[in-house]
């Protein structure tokens, strides 16, 4: 799977184009982790987005209880491409693992350079609150 298909499994990404998509997939780094590595901690400031490539993660609370397993086209840390609240959990490789890592930094400076993205990437956060609105008005 590609960076531009993965990046479309990501909710805040989900209603993009294809060319939009491409830009968002240039910034992206490979990064990979051996098993154990800490991949991000709890309590550090939340810098950016990962999508797991290959491999699996342990999603990891307090003192080592598990709340989650994720693999391949999973993706964790989204939220911190929108502010830098401090990580809910820490995310550790399970395996040998492999992803793709965008920043908060580069993100915004992408969504500075090209308002046609930063526009679509709105679109799409505004339809998924207005989703969640209606879920908690029903």
């Amino acid at each position: 799977m590609n960076a531009e298909e993965t990046l479309k499994k990501v909710p805040i990404f989900s209603g993009l184009e294809g060319k939009h998509l491409k830009r968002l997939a240039n910034i992206m780094v490979e990064r990979t982790f051996k098993p154990g590595d800490v991949i991000v901690s709890e309590g550090d400031q939340g810098a950016g987005v990962f999508l797991i490539s290959s491999g699996k993660v342990e999603v990891v609370r307090g003192e080592g209880q598990v709340l989650n397993t994720l693999g391949a086209g999973d993706f964790f840390g989204e939220m911190a491409l929108f502010e830098g609240f401090p990580r809910s959990a820490t995310v550790r490789a399970a395996e040998d693992t492999a992803c793709l890592a965008m920043t908060r930094w580069d993100f915004r400076a992408e969504l500075n350079q090209n308002a046609e993205v930063a526009l679509a990437v709105l679109e799409t956060v505004v339809r998924r609150l207005r989703e969640a609105d209606q879920k908690l008005s029903e």
